[in-house]
């Protein structure tokens, strides 16, 4: 999940955590001992709610989450703290236990969107493509339209070829920002698997457009204009496109990023060309090579 998805619901979680009056903040005399206990317990729980939340936006996971359980002990019945705890986890991967306790979040919230939208998330990760459908769906139909809940619908259509849906969805995204390129190319990756490779290369040459440092538009346009039979064009931009991020040079990561099963073979036909096979080379030199000290 992007970080800045993450930061955007703990940022929402945040903001109703005060809405209510407290019990300790809205007594107006001294309560009777169980009842003080209850209060102090629930005034603790909010307050580690929101350390948490404060520690995970300097990436210190490893308090946070640990405040995160506690205050699921101590406020049990507030969805903010299963929320935060669920939301966390799914950031560190840990897939069961943050859908579990996103699962409880929703139980006491069901119409507390940014929930659903995690959870799409978290299932997503788990390959579950019908269960995040589902959850995002849920969560566009609460009023989240965000940039991050779109693209992770239209991520998710794509994975279930539901195509002409998640291009829809892609342009919404977009929509919202026509600056937004990973929509833009993930348009293109559907029109090569649908055979339109000429409306693919544009949607990517659009996307290189709002950002020439991106290299997987720049990969993409080099596998198909190599598969077009320009093949010396085709690998001059895949070492340009390889040169701006190495990481696209593994398949696997290319599967990560959603490339289609056409795609792929066009690339590893590209991959296995001599002159890409010595870019590799050249290239795990370079990452073992020494920094030269100026």
């Amino acid at each position: 999940m992007p970080k800045h998805r993450w930061l955007v619901a703990l940022g929402a979680c945040v903001s109703v955590l005060w809405m209510g009056n407290s019990p300790v903040r809205s007594q107006a005399v001294l309560p009777l001992r169980r009842d003080f206990d209850q209060a102090q317990m629930e005034q603790q729980g909010l307050m580690l709610i929101e350390d948490a939340i404060q520690l995970s936006r300097f990436q210190q996971y490893e308090w946070a989450i640990p405040r995160a359980k506690l205050a699921t002990q101590l406020v049990p019945e507030r969805f903010e703290a299963w929320y935060i705890l669920g939301t966390l986890l799914v950031q560190e991967r840990e897939l069961d236990a943050g859908i579990q306790a996103l699962t409880t979040a929703k139980r006491l919230n069901p119409r507390e969107s940014g929930v659903h939208s995690i959870l799409g998330s978290a299932y997503f990760q788990q390959e579950d493509y019908e269960g995040a459908l589902r959850s995002l769906k849920t969560a566009t139909q609460l009023g989240d339209n965000s940039i991050e809940t779109l693209f992770d619908l239209g991520n998710t259509q794509y994975k279930l070829k539901q195509y002409d849906a998640a291009i829809a969805t892609y342009n919404q995204a977009v929509a919202l920002d026509a600056t937004f390129w990973p929509g833009i190319n993930n348009i293109g990756l559907i029109q090569y698997e649908q055979g339109k490779v000429d409306a693919a290369i544009n949607s990517w040459q659009k996307a290189i457009t709002l950002d020439p440092t991106a290299a997987e538009p720049q990969l993409a346009v080099a596998v198909a204009t190599y598969a077009k039979g320009d093949r010396a064009k085709g690998l001059e931009l895949t070492r340009t496109a390889l040169d701006l991020d190495g990481r696209y040079g593994e398949i696997d990561f290319l599967v990560e990023n959603l490339w289609g099963e056409k795609l792929l073979q066009a690339t590893q036909t590209v991959f296995d060309t001599p002159t890409v096979q010595a870019f590799f080379t050249e290239l795990d030199r370079r990452a073992f090579q020494p920094e030269m000290e100026p």
